[in-house]
């Protein structure tokens, strides 16, 4: 990767000269990130974040007291998971995904039903208006602690190897009590991997091609004996 940073005082055309740059750059079929920092924090308002953003393929802003990064194209929410190293994940919006459960806010109007909102994968409702089979707690406390309980994430994969068509089968399946996230085989196999605390779902074949590799590298190694291995690395 080719880097360089921008310096000088406050309107001195830094902005201007980085989006030129990046505008350049793309043109010439390169891919381009751009970061930013600001001691007064971000306003997506702000032109010089949303003109880096019109342009380049990634952007980082980092300040004194937040930092983003936003990608210009899309990707799927379990690819960015381990950069959102957290005890507690809360997603707003998102209806079409059916890998982890959801809470129905049913407040406003509903005169177009419910059946879009999936109750299957709810494993509670909030406001004025129930849905068959989905407890209504409208106590905060309540909640949070039935999102400790029940709350989890699959790896959004589709690959079927957990016997059941699609990640959000299963998904029902765990909140309505009838298995567990144990079912699914590309989070809980042979050999897991991790990046800052988040699991990365991989198919068997690609599990077998990982252990199989490693188990044959670390049998070479002084000192080798059969067991259960623990491997950092950095990546």
């Amino acid at each position: 990767m080719k880097a360089i940073s921008i310096i000088g005082p406050k309107n001195s055309g830094k902005t201007t000269l980085g989006v030129e740059l990046a505008r350049h750059f793309k043109e010439q079929g390169l891919t381009v990130s751009a970061a930013k920092f600001s001691h007064h924090g971000f306003d997506w308002s702000d032109a010089d974040t949303t003109d880096y953003a019109s342009v380049c393929d990634t952007v980082a802003g980092l300040g004194p007291k937040e930092a983003f990064v936003h990608w210009t194209g899309h990707r799927f929410l379990p690819d960015l998971l381990p950069l959102l190293t957290n005890d507690v994940l809360i997603v707003e919006g998102g209806k079409e995904l059916g890998f982890l459960p959801r809470i129905l806010c049913l407040r406003g109007d509903l005169t177009d039903g419910t059946d879009w909102l999936h109750p299957e994968l709810a494993i509670a409702s909030v406001g004025d208006t129930s849905v068959d089979g989905v407890p209504v707690i409208n106590d905060l406390p309540a909640l949070a602690d039935t999102v400790l309980e029940k709350g989890f994430f699959l790896p959004g994969m589709d690959c079927e190897t957990c016997g059941r068509p699609d990640c959000r089968t299963l998904a029902a399946e765990i909140v309505a009590g009838t298995t567990t996230t144990r079912a699914c085989l590309a989070m809980h196999n042979s050999i897991q991997v991790d990046i800052d605390g988040a699991v990365v779902g991989m198919k068997p074949f690609v599990e077998d091609i990982i252990s199989a590799s490693i188990r044959e590298m670390i049998r070479t190694l002084k000192g080798y004996a059969p067991g259960k291995a623990t491997i950092k690395l950095d990546v």
